[in-house]
């Protein structure tokens, strides 16, 4: 049965067989404007969704505030609370936590609302899944860490960050190119990496289960052949998922804020 089963999943969307996701999702056609320089297709328009939906949340959560919280309020300050203390206070102290805390904040919530994407029906894609904004975020991210660094200790910050105290003067000369590869080469790479792949991956998984359920009941169920219901399986694969997803959402919004957080404490230290 299997094979019957996987020939019919692998055939060729021309005979009305089963297509996969394909890497040509993630670069839509333009929608508006196209042809000039602010052509937005289908991605930029989820992106420009996101923004507006959580100003429009921001907004309504915090502009009438009461002693006596509400339970809106409440989830708000608990999620506000939980950045500020879990993530920026903890790894950075509350006096410069407090400077670097609006952009780690606007990390974490809009890495969190352009993840969240990828699961609400009819949007279907993260933002996050297209390169330009994880390396935008990592950018961010490189000129904070690097800024802090050269503010607080000068051209000094490059000794800290290269010259690891109390090694023989010959393995410098290995390791200050490896420890600038890794500082300021292959930390806002993999910053940028590790959002864009967890997005894409999660993607083409729900794609190519929703994908193959429809596949199995509209298409070969339809036609009166009992495989098709093997799309009960894709379908429940498909809704397991999506939960897994919703964790991998959050997940990385916290992962990717509390590495430039780490960062950033890392070039205000004295040293190694």
């Amino acid at each position: 049965m299997l094979i019957p089963a996987m020939s019919l999943v692998m055939a060729d969307g021309s005979d009305g067989g089963f297509v996969g996701p394909s890497i040509g999702e993630f670069v839509p056609p333009g929608l508006l404007f196209v042809g000039t320089p602010f052509e937005l297709n289908r991605v930029m328009l989820i992106r420009l969704l996101v923004v507006f939906a959580l100003v429009i949340f921001l907004w309504l959560g915090t502009r009438r505030m009461q002693l006596v919280p509400s339970r809106g309020q409440a989830a708000l300050e608990y999620m506000l609370g939980f950045v500020r203390n879990s993530i920026v206070f903890d790894t950075l102290g509350e006096k410069d936590g407090k400077r670097f805390m609006p952009v780690l904040m606007t990390f974490f919530f809009l890495i969190i609302g352009m993840n969240l994407t990828g699961i609400i029906p009819g949007l279907q894609i993260a933002s996050t899944a297209v390169i330009g904004l994880p390396l935008i975020l990592a950018v961010v991210a490189y000129v904070m860490f690097v800024y802090a660094g050269f503010r607080k200790h000068g051209f000094g910050f490059l000794k800290n960050s290269l010259v690891i105290p109390g090694v023989p003067w010959p393995l410098h000369i290995l390791l200050i190119p490896l420890e600038f590869l890794s500082t300021f080469i292959l930390r806002p790479i993999t910053l940028a990496l590790r959002l864009l792949m967890n997005m894409v991956a999660g993607h083409m998984l729900l794609v190519l289960c929703f994908t193959a359920t429809h596949f199995f009941f509209f298409t070969v169920l339809a036609n009166g052949q009992l495989i098709g219901l093997l799309g009960i399986g894709t379908f429940a694969f498909g809704i397991a998922f999506t939960l897994l997803e919703l964790f991998v959402a959050v997940l990385q919004a916290y992962v990717f804020t509390i590495l430039t957080a780490i960062y950033i404490q890392m070039s205000l230290a004295d040293g190694h």
